[in-house]
């Protein structure tokens, strides 16, 4: 108990030097005053106090999330196998976090028929480990998950292929079930009985596929509760890599595989094939056109709940579906114009988020990567300003609370081109392997300082400084 104040803080110095004398095993100084500056620093010190004066705990304890089928099994993956969760309850918590597994999608029999044969796991349950480790936002250690880690993960596999939009079981008539809606649903009515129905906080979370999956999940899991007589949980979303564009490819190509495909086709014929559902609001807002709500920036303003959007400025999958493809050969002027335009349309849709974090890197995914705290957008981290957000709705359950001073969470990066922002990823040669730097990079993307230079209004010395910086 940290009120205790120094008294406290004396009687818990006095038993660790009484145990050192004791056992002569090694103590573990607790520094009270790392309370007042940084609270995560103060929760790494009582975790490695609580490890030195119980060694039993020292050892490695049993963190993994465990593997649960559903015990509703007409909720299936897409080959009729009974869908799942995996969960690590942190039973002193009243925070949930669910997270939504991405992997693309498949659209009709021919891209579903291969995507069984070439990624079975994101279609069937019949080979899924019996543990998983959490990393990032679901890691339980405070070093990785500063804010996170105390509370109930949860991990639900993407074995649905529908973006976590369907509710159609598989028949005689049809090859495949596509259930990623009805998955949540029951596995949130699975969570009720496993101390969910006490919860304060629900974020429902996913990375890719899975970010889009909140975007269309997060109002019917707020509703779901609200109707079973939940009041008190409040539903949020947090959606990584998932805010794509709808936008003209870089070269329009025919509808054959996923990846190739024009985003909007893809999921016009997706939807009709999943019998997928969107959000009530959305749907009455595009009726007939439903697919709208696939985008992020349609579908965003009808929600009712509070969403944390985080989206690279160039991400690598919106390229892929754009046919812009990076590594291999340099990149002709056309292309390098497509990917700035990418991430000035990018930035202009998400300047009504108040909630947002979108660095301006090329990448894809970043919640639950092992590097996820150290990417920063104007100085801050995504945890901390997660954190902000958090804060700024604790109080008023209303998305539009203003930020706290000093707590931003409306970050975007200004700079224009990939990789401008000097805490990106590392970017690696795929033919080599090798880490490239910044200005490798972009020269490997035939990047043309001076005529980048010119754009820009400075001189090209200048702009070559700034780049071998990483600024």
């Amino acid at each position: 108990r940290v009120r205790g104040g120094r008294a406290q803080s004396r009687r818990v110095q006095q038993a660790l030097t009484y145990r050192e004398r004791m056992e002569g095993a090694e103590s573990f100084p607790l520094d009270f005053t790392a309370v007042e500056g940084n609270i995560d620093d103060f929760m790494v010190q009582i975790k490695k106090l609580a490890q030195s004066l119980y060694p039993c705990s020292a050892q490695k304890l049993d963190q993994d999330m465990k593997l649960h089928f559903l015990k509703n099994e007409s909720v299936t993956c897409n080959d009729g196998s009974p869908a799942g969760y995996y969960i690590k309850e942190s039973k002193g918590s009243k925070r949930w976090l669910l997270f939504l597994e991405g992997g693309w999608y498949c659209f009709n029999r021919q891209t579903c028929d291969s995507r069984y044969e070439t990624m079975r796991r994101l279609m069937s349950s019949t080979k899924w480990p019996a543990t998983k480790t959490g990393t990032g936002i679901l890691s339980p250690q405070p070093e990785e998950n500063p804010h996170w880690w105390n509370a109930n993960m949860v991990f639900i596999p993407y074995c649905s292929s529908d973006v976590w939009s369907g509710a159609t079981p598989k028949t005689e008539h049809s090859d495949y079930a596509f259930m990623g809606s009805l998955i949540i649903r029951e596995v949130v009515n699975e969570l009720l009985t496993k101390g969910l129905d006490n919860a304060r906080v629900l974020l429902l979370a996913g990375s890719s596929a899975g970010g889009t999956g909140v975007l269309l999940n997060v109002d019917h899991v707020a509703e779901q509760l609200e109707s079973q007589g939940y009041r008190g949980v409040q539903v949020r979303g947090l959606a990584d890599s998932g805010w794509f564009l709808d936008n003209k490819q870089y070269k329009f190509t025919d509808c054959l595989d996923t990846i190739s495909c024009a985003p909007t086709e893809a999921i016009k014929r997706g939807i009709r094939y999943w019998g997928g559902l969107v959000p009530e609001s959305c749907r009455q807002a595009h009726v007939g056109e439903e697919w709208n709500c696939f985008f992020g920036y349609k579908v965003y303003p009808t929600l009712n709940s509070p969403v944390f959007v985080v989206q690279w400025l160039f991400d690598e999958a919106q390229l892929t579906v754009d046919n812009v493809h990076l590594m291999g050969q340099p990149v002709h002027e056309g292309q390098w114009r497509y990917i700035q335009n990418l991430g000035q349309e990018l930035r202009s849709t998400l300047q009504d988020v108040p909630a947002m974090f979108s660095p301006a890197c090329l990448s894809h995914e970043l919640i639950t990567r092992i590097y996820w705290m150290d990417i920063q957008v104007k100085g801050t981290s995504l945890p901390r300003a997660l954190h902000c957000w958090d804060r700024s709705l604790q109080d008023n359950y209303n998305h539009k609370t203003p930020p706290t001073r000093g707590c931003p969470m409306h970050l975007v990066d200004s700079c224009p081109w990939p990789h401008c922002n000097p805490s990106c990823p590392t970017i690696r040669d795929q033919v080599t392997g090798q880490e490239m730097s910044v200005i490798q990079f972009l020269k490997h993307m035939g990047f043309d300082v001076q005529k980048m230079a010119q754009q820009q209004g400075m001189d090209p010395r200048r702009l070559l400084g700034m780049l071998n910086n990483g600024n």
